[in-house]
């Protein structure tokens, strides 16, 4: 059942008058965005520009997909790269602190990008680096050690490494904190305490996120000079995007499987994510919608972070159109073209809803978001409706088979649950066929040898009767077996027969003997 429909409307952008070089923003970085197709700043970003460029701390609070990353990074780039009583001298200069391992990536991504024609004193580029967990320390040490001006980073390594001595923050210029409702959520504040610990008083600080709960804002209070609180919209407007559709269904667990692959196939469907609250969960559902055809991929704990990077590019270059992840995942995707989110298992809270449907009808897009809702969830999502005001507190029983999810979501009536072979198979395969030919160029084994004990070549029996001069055509088989078997096996039992143990003097002869 779709809700809050009525104020669906057209795109609505805020009105800008103001070109980044007009902002008074260094004309490197200008050049930078525009080579990217950014000329004109979203509100967010229009509103803090001249505070943060003036060196104020300042509180940005937007929805999901505002721009807040060019909020907080044009300035800060601007002003580490054009203070001239503090030259660069390869120290870290500015701190970017974010929650999550793939927000790491996308923030170093748009700061790299931003920064690449800015100059130095010293002669080296302008470096931006991440430090993150799932990494190996070395190079991460290495980049430090030869010189870097902007760090960005998730709280558990950078304390690390700062213990460890090998992050210098006592020359810090500006200090922000990205997505810091989400640090809250994951438990990350004492990190975060201990890190504002070591950096200077004198530095710049600011601190965005789309929602500012109260421990938010004690922190806030707590390292912050005066800041200055900026909303990107309207203290009464909605937490979620007027240009995203919603619906939410009651769905039993057993069809949920079979509902989603119904909605994959919607008329105009592009890039998908769905989410689920744990990490088997997702899995389990990526495994079955590749069985059924379709080209998915998974991120979530349980991955190494290599496999989480992979599943990622892929998503973004379009090889693969549908990505399963938990909420770890949710604040670090940043793509305008995901049409489609679905919720597949309720969301925890209302924060949690905000952020999972902020990966669609992002940059004034539109976009589709749909929760299914189980028996065991009505009191959570009850809760998650009555908190945004939804008007949708009881979604209508749904099943893959029911035809108003058919008209509501513009799915074709002759869709079924599969759209073509097992995408898992054909991977198998593949890996088989490869097999097949990294083995051709080993050696034939000869399964015919039969194998017999042996001892300084010369056959050996558990019998006790048993004696290579009693057997003398034993010998002369076990000799020609021997002759035919491979070079490598008889050194392997000259290796054995080399290896073997002394036996220790017993007690009595150790007595005689002495």
């Amino acid at each position: 059942m779709r809700f809050d429909s009525e104020r669906l409307s057209p795109p609505h952008m805020t009105q800008l008058n103001h070109s980044f070089a007009e902002l008074g923003v260094r004309d490197e970085i200008v050049r930078a965005l525009a080579e990217n197709g950014i000329e004109h700043p979203f509100a967010i970003q229009e509103l803090t520009l001249p505070l943060a460029l003036a060196g104020d701390d300042l509180i940005g609070q937007a929805r999901t997909g505002m721009g807040k990353t060019y909020a907080f990074g044009v300035p800060l780039l601007h002003r580490v790269s054009s203070d001239e009583n503090r030259p660069l001298t390869g120290a870290p200069r500015a701190l970017v602190v974010v929650p999550t391992r793939e927000l790491c990536l996308q923030v170093y991504n748009d700061l790299a990008g931003a920064a690449k024609h800015l100059p130095t004193n010293d002669g080296r580029k302008f470096t931006v680096t991440s430090i993150y967990g799932g990494r190996p320390y070395e190079p991460q040490i290495e980049a430090l050690r030869k010189g870097v001006d902007v760090v960005v980073g998730t709280p558990g390594r950078l304390l690390d490494l700062a213990q460890q001595g090998h992050l210098q923050l006592g020359g810090l210029s500006v200090l922000v904190l990205d997505e810091a409702d989400e640090m809250l959520d994951l438990g990350f504040l004492p990190d975060i305490e201990r890190i504002l610990q070591l950096t200077p008083d004198s530095r710049q600080a600011m601190l965005f996120s789309a929602t500012m709960p109260d421990p938010i804002i004690t922190l806030a209070r707590t390292f912050m000079n005066q800041p200055t609180h900026i909303r990107a919209e309207a203290p009464h407007s909605a937490a979620t995007h007027d240009t995203t559709a919603q619906y939410a269904y009651r769905a039993h667990a057993l069809d949920k499987v079979e509902l989603v692959s119904r909605i994959l196939q919607a008329r105009g469907r592009g890039a998908t994510m769905v989410f689920t609250r744990t990490k088997r969960t997702a899995q389990k559902v990526s495994d079955e919608l590749a069985e059924r055809g379709f080209k998915v991929g998974a991120v979530h704990g349980d991955l190494g972070q290599g496999a989480r990077e992979k599943a990622l590019k892929s998503f973004r270059t379009g090889e693969i159109d549908v990505l399963v992840a938990t909420d770890v995942a949710a604040r670090g995707i940043d793509i305008d073209d995901v049409t489609h989110v679905i919720n597949y298992q309720c969301p925890e809270d209302e924060q949690a809803y905000v952020h999972r449907i902020g990966r669609t009808g992002r940059a004034g897009k539109t976009g589709v978001a749909i929760t299914l809702v189980d028996w065991d969830e009505l009191a959570r999502w009850e809760m998650i409706d009555k908190a945004l005001n939804l008007g949708n507190p009881d979604p209508a029983e749904t099943y893959s088979s029911s035809p108003h999810i058919y008209e509501d979501l513009d799915i074709p009536t002759d869709a079924t649950g599969t759209v073509g072979k097992p995408a898992k198979r054909a991977t198998k395969a593949s890996d088989e066929d490869e097999h097949r030919i990294s083995s051709a160029d080993r050696p034939a084994r000869t399964r015919t040898r039969s194998r017999r004990r042996t001892r300084g070549g010369k056959p050996l029996t558990g019998h006790p009767d048993s004696h290579p001069e009693a057997h003398p055509e034993s010998v002369s088989a076990a000799a020609e077996d021997t002759d035919a078997a491979p070079a490598g096996e008889s050194e392997a039992g000259e290796q054995t027969t080399r290896r073997r143990r002394r036996r220790r003097p017993r007690k009595t002869e150790a007595a005689t003997a002495g």
